[in-house]
């Protein structure tokens, strides 16, 4: 996974994940239960069709990271090999927002003025670079780090024609 619960619970917030995971033409899980469920809270106050209400909610909530997650494994395993031992904090960014565009199917907007399309587009373009070796994650990265170029030395003299003088 490269998102967490209880990130997606800091962003984009329990509001608006009770709004796009809740049961489709029922009433909007509680937020405030959906928060202390995706942070492991305390929901004995809640009876217990609510605490059921907000489990479904999580569970769609978790499959959308799921999917995700075999999403960027897709483009991140032509170039690492997986899992990542400590995946770049860019990946959590561009999997809350694939994760957000998931959650967010049924959702009629103008494209170029969507900020939750805007981002997933982002998030997929800069994981296609990463693919193609385009984008760098970093100093972390295994790939940069064997794939530079280093000085070799050879001895003896060369010239252009590539014999030894």
């Amino acid at each position: 996974m490269y998102v967490t619960l209880q990130q997606l619970s800091d962003l984009p917030g329990a509001l608006e994940l009770s709004q796009v995971a809740s049961d489709r033409h029922g009433a909007l899980v509680d937020p405030e239960l959906l928060d202390l469920s995706l942070t492991g809270g305390d929901r004995s106050a809640y009876t217990a069709e609510e605490i059921a209400h907000a489990d479904r909610a999580i569970e769609r909530i978790t499959n959308a990271v799921i999917e995700t997650g075999g999403l960027m494994d897709g483009y991140l395993g032509a170039r690492y090999t997986l899992p990542l031992t400590k995946p770049h904090p860019l990946l959590v960014t561009w999997a809350r927002a694939i994760t957000r565009y998931k959650l967010n199917g049924e959702r009629v907007s103008r494209e170029y003025t969507d900020p939750v399309v805007r981002d997933y587009k982002d998030a997929i373009r800069f994981l296609e670079q990463v693919e193609s070796g385009r984008f760098s994650l970093g100093i972390d990265d295994p790939v940069q780090a064997s794939s530079a170029g280093g000085v070799q030395f050879v001895s003896g003299r060369h010239d252009f024609k590539g014999r030894v003088a």
